[in-house]
């Protein structure tokens, strides 16, 4: 039945409005799960929204909804104008509509790249050549149309993730909904791709609704909804809701660094931050300059634990300053989610690659190798995918690397460098030929080394359901201890400490894990890897999919493993991440050895990180913009926190040696 009357009917054909929407899961069930309550959500044609909120919060249920895929158990939904009340209906939101799921895999079906992107336009019925020029255009959009004939099975994950938008893109849906569909790809393939998003939807006019948890790319919306606890707890422009980030870290989310930064030095300086202020990064850094120079340039004569000083007020609206500027300003190119999308330097790159190759191998230097042990040594490791096809691919070049005892190595490389494979090997997943690979002193190639090597050394992978397929959550945790031998008493000691570890509610262990999110079923893969304790773990990309809260609670706990001198490789593409907690960072590059050093020494580059794929971390960048007012602040800082204790200390140093001239 149809509740709109014929002005709102007409109305509503140019947006997707959600009133009053509930859902929940296993109703009567012991474990029904409530996901959505009393949802209401406008988007206009054409809108750019993102939506966050922490894991389990409702986001994946809301895409759901919105696609079609799941219905409103209460509440209406009305798709341009197209309410899911029969199989038409359903199928014409289905087909107007493109979703791009957390796990590329659950949404790739075709034998060949170009036959997977094919699938869906196929279906709605596009003739040839239409059809071909398409998959092609898609192809080259996401850059696979290189690899066009490949078998799917054969990409990386983050390839893998761009195959599953290409297919999306070739159906030319008037709405994009993306899961964290950027989760897995590389700094400059997700700035890549965010820039095409934000063409496609001036050019062809596409309402984007991106759930994601990239603080980053929530910026780049026109406006954000927040999903806590299955309902819409804020929304509002992103400087609106960027503008509360107490209110958003109570909700389990965090704030773009750059803002984080510009707030620490607002609350220590006593001087608060005016709405919009620090919204872009060189808002912010020019809201922290005006406030440290003011602030030790003028403590002599004002009362600075109040901002309430002539002098204070002028910082917010003095004529020309960027602060009075930005107070409602749009990301601008140099924030550092749009530093891969400018397209001036778009054509550096493409002049970079014309270079020589002076940095295909880049070894800086080995600080720890004279006073560890090392417990991983790979010499010499190649290896080839279908090596007697036609379709072979090349994953490793004679790759050698020392892993030392105690250590965080931090993992880095475009989409396709060569990551999994050079991790599986270590496992014994995949038995090096040619090479040779020692774990704290067995060889890998050995088959009867195997079972030990795995008591060693723990791996986790990219996406958690390729290891998950106990019952419950408890069973799935309990697996690997128990294969170990250990005694019950212990195993559920080990279960429950890992769910406290990983933050899983322990009301989770009688669920199925696949009945959870994509965050959460991380939190049990991860879980089960930590319960069997062991003196190498691996974890290949473990904070993807996760809630900012979650991932922070992850990274304390590697931290707290390592200092009781657990050995650790960790892979991201989070390159603040890797910066702010590795040792050491190796950086692959086509499969073979890019970069090898400490973060200060990897991110001394620019130019060789971006020709790697990566991108600088966010907090180098602000602080590199810093410069421009303080000219001889050091930039090797990571971590907002330190980043803020180093612009003091600079600013107050300025201001003790202007003074003893």
């Amino acid at each position: 039945m149809n509740v709109y009357s014929e002005a709102e009917s007409t109305l509503n054909s140019e947006r997707v409005l959600l009133r009053d929407v509930s859902y929940t899961y296993d109703i009567g069930l012991p474990q029904e799960t409530l996901a959505l309550t009393d949802i209401n959500i406008d988007i206009r044609a054409g809108q750019h929204i993102a939506v966050l909120g922490h894991n389990g919060s409702g986001k994946s249920t809301l895409a759901h909804i919105i696609n079609a895929l799941l219905l409103p158990q209460r509440g209406t939904l009305s798709f341009f104008g197209c309410e899911p009340s029969n199989e038409d209906s359903i199928w014409e939101i289905r087909r107007r509509s493109g979703l791009v799921l957390q796990n590329p895999d659950n949404q790739i079906i075709g034998t060949t790249l170009e036959e997977d992107v094919a699938f869906g336009p196929e279906n709605l019925g596009v003739p040839l050549p239409e059809l071909r020029h398409r998959v092609d255009a898609s192809l080259e959009k996401v850059g696979l149309l290189d690899l066009a004939s490949r078998p799917p099975h054969t990409l990386s994950g983050g390839q893998k993730q761009k195959l599953a938008i290409a297919g999306i893109l070739a159906m030319e849906p008037i709405c994009l909904i993306l899961d964290e569909a950027t989760a897995m790809l590389d700094p400059y393939s997700r700035a890549d791709f965010m820039d095409l998003v934000m063409r496609l939807s001036k050019e062809r006019d596409l309402t984007v609704i991106n759930i994601t948890h990239n603080m980053e790319e929530a910026l780049l919306a026109d406006y954000i909804y927040v999903v806590y606890n299955s309902r819409i707890a804020l929304h509002g422009t992103p400087a609106d809701v960027f503008d509360q980030p107490a209110q958003l870290r109570r909700m389990g989310l965090d704030v773009p660094v750059h803002i984080e930064i510009a707030q620490q030095i607002a609350d220590y300086t006593s001087m608060p931050l005016t709405k919009s202020e620090a919204f872009s990064c060189t808002g912010a850094a020019q809201s922290v300059h005006e406030r440290l120079d003011f602030f030790f340039g003028s403590q002599e004569n004002v009362d600075l634990d109040s901002f309430d000083s002539p002098a204070a007020q002028n910082l917010e609206t003095e004529p020309g300053s960027l602060a009075a500027q930005n107070l409602e300003a749009e990301p601008d190119s140099n924030s550092p989610m749009n530093l891969g999308a400018d397209p001036s330097l778009k054509s550096n790159d493409a002049e970079l690659k014309q270079a020589p190759s002076t940095y295909d191998y880049q070894q800086i230097s080995d600080p720890l190798s004279q006073n560890r042990k090392v417990l991983v040594e790979v010499k010499g490791l190649s290896y080839t995918y279908n090596p007697d096809l036609e379709q072979c691919v090349k994953a490793l070049s004679d790759l050698s690397v020392d892993i030392y005892e105690g250590e965080l190595l931090g993992l880095a490389g475009h989409s396709g460098s060569g990551k999994s494979t050079f991790v599986q090997h270590l496992n014994g997943l995949i038995r090096p030929e040619p090479g040779v690979v020692s774990v704290m002193g067995l060889d890998v190639h050995e088959k009867k080394n195997i079972r030990k090597v795995r008591e060693h050394l723990g791996l986790l992978f990219q996406y958690p359901e390729q290891q998950l397929f106990e019952e419950t959550v408890g069973a799935d945790i309990a697996f690997g201890p128990k294969q170990m031998g250990l005694p019950p008493d212990v195993v559920e000691q080990r279960v429950k400490e890992a769910a406290e570890l990983t933050g899983l509610d322990i009301k989770l262990l009688e669920r199925s894990p696949f009945d959870l999110s994509g965050g959460q079923m991380r939190r049990v893969a991860t879980a089960g890897i930590l319960a069997m304790n062991p003196d190498i773990l691996i974890l290949d990309e473990p904070t993807a999919g996760l809630d900012p809260a979650g991932r922070d609670e992850l990274l304390s706990y590697i931290l707290r493993l390592q200092q009781r001198g657990q050995t650790i490789i960790l892979i991201s593409h989070d390159m603040d991440q890797l910066a702010g907690i590795a040792d050491r960072i190796l950086i692959l590059k086509d499969g073979k050895k890019f970069a090898l050093g400490t973060p200060a020494e990897v991110f001394s580059d620019e130019v060789s990180i971006r020709l790697a794929g990566l991108d600088m971390p966010n907090t180098k960048v602000f602080m590199e913009t810093m410069q421009g007012w303080a000219p001889g602040l050091a930039t090797d800082v990571f971590t907002p926190d330190d980043a803020a204790e180093a612009l003091i200390n600079e600013y107050r140093t300025r201001r003790q040696t202007w003074h003893s001239r």
